[in-house]
C-alpha cells in the first residue's frame, strides 16, 4: 500500500494542480500521511528549477500547519492521536519516545522535524506529552524549513544526477544533517 501512495504522490507532481497537491500532501504528512512531500517536491523543481525555493517555502508552510493540528490532535484527542499512531503502525515508536521527550524533548522535535523520521509522530507525541507549542512551532518552521530548503536546492543545483545519490545515500545525508543541527544547537546553547 504505501509503494502505491507513493507512485500516486509522484503521479500529482506532474498535475496542473501540483502546487496545491503539494501543500495539501505537506500538510497531511505533518499529522497522519505516510508519504513525506519531498516524494513531490524533487520532481517539481526538476521541472521548474525557477520556482525550486517556492515550492520549499510550500512544504514548510504546509508541513508546519499540519505539524501543528497532529500537535492538537495530540492534546486535545489523546485518544485519536494514539489511536492514529496504532493504525500507522508507529505506536513502538511513540512508546519508546516518551523517555526522549521527557529528558530531550527539544532534540526530539528538531530531530524529527529535519530527518526521515515520521515527523507525524513527534507532532502527535508533542501535543500528548504537553511539549512547549511555541517551541514546538519553532522548532517545526526551522527544521522542516531546513529539510526542504536543502532539498529544493540539492536538486536545483545538481539536477537528476544528485538526486539519484541522495536517494541512495538518504542515512549518510540524514546523520550529517543531525550532527550539523547538533552542532548548532551546541554552540548556541554557548552564547
Amino acid at each position: 500500500m504505501l509503494r502505491k501512495l507513493y507512485h500516486w504522490t509522484l503521479r500529482l507532481a506532474a498535475h496542473r494542480r501540483a502546487v496545491p497537491a503539494l501543500a495539501a500532501v505537506s500538510f497531511a504528512e505533518g499529522a497522519f500521511f505516510p508519504v513525506p512531500p519531498d516524494v513531490m517536491l524533487a520532481p517539481m523543481v526538476l521541472a521548474r528549477p525557477d520556482r525550486a525555493y517556492v515550492y520549499a517555502a510550500i512544504c514548510t508552510l504546509g508541513s508546519v500547519l499540519g505539524g501543528i493540528a497532529g500537535y492538537l490532535i495530540g492534546y486535545f484527542l489523546e485518544p485519536v492521536g494514539l489511536w492514529l499512531l496504532g493504525a500507522m503502525g508507529k505506536a513502538d515508536v511513540f512508546a519508546a519516545s516518551q523517555a526522549t521527550f521527557n529528558e530531550h524533548g527539544v532534540w526530539a522535535v528538531a530531530i524529527g522535524g529535519f530527518t526521515p523520521l515520521p515527523y507525524k509522530v513527534v507532532t502527535i507525541a508533542s501535543g500528548i506529552f504537553g511539549f512547549s507549542f511555541p517551541l514546538f512551532i519553532l522548532l517545526s518552521v526551522l527544521t522542516r524549513g531546513a529539510r526542504f530548503f536543502m532539498v529544493a536546492f540539492v536538486v536545483r543545483t545538481f539536477g537528476p544526477a544528485m538526486l539519484a545519490v541522495v536517494e541512495r545515500r538518504l542515512l549518510t545525508f540524514t546523520v550529517i544533517g543531525a550532527a550539523l543541527m547538533a552542532a548548532g544547537f551546541a554552540a548556541a546553547a554557548l552564547l
